[in-house]
């Protein structure tokens, strides 16, 4: 929790944006655009928490919205040359080697680990959608 807060922190002071945002930006690059439904998968956190963050990108000219070319009714997410030059100076997020980390351990750990936390989140009584790690109202 400690190294989630001080990237965080990390991220707002040296490119003006919380850690969720800046995650959100590392999923799309590199990536062809992706629906709302694909980057919330790929943040593991639930399309309405992720649609908050990618709007308040889009908001500051980070993200743009398109079209999907499959389907018209469908929003096509990708970076904007501003949000390029803006990753080419920032910090690597904190969910990244998180997640570099969980992938290094055996599949028994990680299901042990996974049977841990769902009784951990079951006996602390916490319910509802993922939300992106420490994004909250009080980031733009």
């Amino acid at each position: 929790m400690q190294a989630l807060r001080q990237s965080g922190l990390d991220a707002q002071r040296q490119v003006g944006l919380s850690g969720a945002q800046l995650f959100v930006l590392h999923q799309l690059d590199g990536q062809p655009p992706l629906s709302v439904n694909q980057l919330a998968e790929r943040t593991l956190t639930h399309q309405s928490s992720v649609s908050v963050v990618v709007q308040r990108l889009a908001d500051q000219g980070l993200v743009q919205k398109l079209k999907s070319p499959r389907d018209g009714r469908q929003v096509a997410l990708t970076l904007t040359p501003k949000a390029r030059a803006l990753l080419r100076r920032a910090p690597d997020p904190v969910q990244k080697r998180l997640f570099s980390a969980l992938d290094r351990l055996s599949p028994a750990r990680r299901r042990s680990l996974a049977h841990a936390l769902t009784a951990l989140v079951a006996e602390l009584g916490v319910s509802g959608a993922p939300r992106m790690f420490f994004e909250d109202d009080r980031h733009v």
